[in-house]
């Protein structure tokens, strides 16, 4: 950070060096990332969905805790399709995780148990009418999803999106999406941002646990060949225009669009395919998984090779001096 500026809000929120979160990544995060990113002088966040059970999440946060000393945040989905997020919200408040950021739902419920536990909660937002309700709900900060976020993306530019949320709500606003620079930095941070979510550059790390392939992809293509589909989830979702993903297509077909609607009826039809063997089936309902089909945002085109998060953050903080 330029001495000579005053800190960034999510610096003094948190007590971080530098005003990045880690984002959280579905099967992409995990503990040696986080534990990087803490000692890097940022923070980060890991999906609570990461874990296949509430215990795997306790053992994660209290293994993070024994390892550094730093904050770190765990993302939780607060709508009716996470079967566990009370549990989850139980621990990570048991826990006393640093913060929460919620997605997909109303985070009321949240926002009132987490700050009983002194844990401060983000919320997910792509408009301005969302953050005022969360804003009313007592969240301590938006995070303003635009169009060029990794994942679920927003629809509305950061150029657009910041100034109203700035002008719409008296908290704290984290921008997400597009930036891979520390000029972005710089850029977002001018605009009013009290700090950044970064993502997509972290994956192509040493310590993501994801395949090889997967970060190489990250290093051989650019913002130009990130595409939306709806295939992962229903939802629209940027990944990766790899051969695979143009062969499989983006939309969804009939039994992917069935499937996403019926969760049980998702159960029978992998039996179905187990026993019958049945490959066109097993094509048609399974062709596209988190495994074969790779979330990215645009802001891969800033990555050129896979290193330590400690040296990605060390570049992303000189360019920041460099522009500041």
């Amino acid at each position: 950070m330029n001495k000579n500026a005053s800190k960034p809000i999510l610096c003094e929120m948190l007590g971080i060096e530098f005003p990045i979160i880690m984002a959280p990544m579905f099967l992409v995060s995990n503990e040696k990332m986080i534990v990087e990113a803490i000692k890097s002088g940022i923070t980060g966040a890991i999906p609570a969905l990461n874990y296949r059970n509430t215990d795997e999440l306790r053992a994660a946060i209290k293994s993070i805790k024994n390892q550094v000393q730093g904050p770190f945040g765990i993302n939780l989905i607060v709508n009716k399709s996470n079967f566990l997020y009370k549990e989850q919200l139980t621990v990570c408040c048991e826990e006393k995780v640093d913060f929460l950021i919620t997605s997909l739902g109303s985070p009321e419920e949240t926002i009132i148990e987490a700050h009983k536990s002194g844990v401060k909660v983000f919320c997910d937002v792509t408009d301005v009418k969302y953050a005022k309700k969360v804003e009313s709900l007592g969240a301590d900060a938006v995070i303003a999803v635009n169009k060029e976020a990794g994942g679920h993306a927003g629809n509305i530019s950061y150029k657009e999106l910041i100034p109203q949320l700035i002008d719409a709500v008296q908290i704290p606003v984290i921008s997400a999406g597009g930036v891979g620079t520390g000029g972005g930095i710089a850029e977002m941070l001018n605009l009013g941002a009290a700090g950044l979510s970064m993502g997509s550059i972290f994956i192509a790390s040493s310590e993501a646990g994801v395949s090889d392939e997967y970060k190489q992809a990250c290093v051989d293509y650019g913002a130009k060949d990130i595409v939306m589909t709806t295939k992962l989830s229903g939802t629209p979702c940027s990944v990766i225009n790899t051969p695979y993903v143009q062969k499989i297509g983006t939309k969804q077909n009939w039994l992917e669009r069935l499937l996403n609607k019926n969760k049980t009826l998702k159960k029978w039809v992998k039996a179905l395919v187990f026993v019958k063997g049945m490959k066109s089936l097993q094509k048609a309902a399974f062709s596209s998984t988190y495994k074969t089909v790779w979330c990215a945002g645009p802001s891969i085109e800033y990555v050129h090779s896979v290193r330590p998060i400690s040296a990605i953050v060390s570049q992303l903080k000189s360019e920041f001096n460099a522009a500041s």
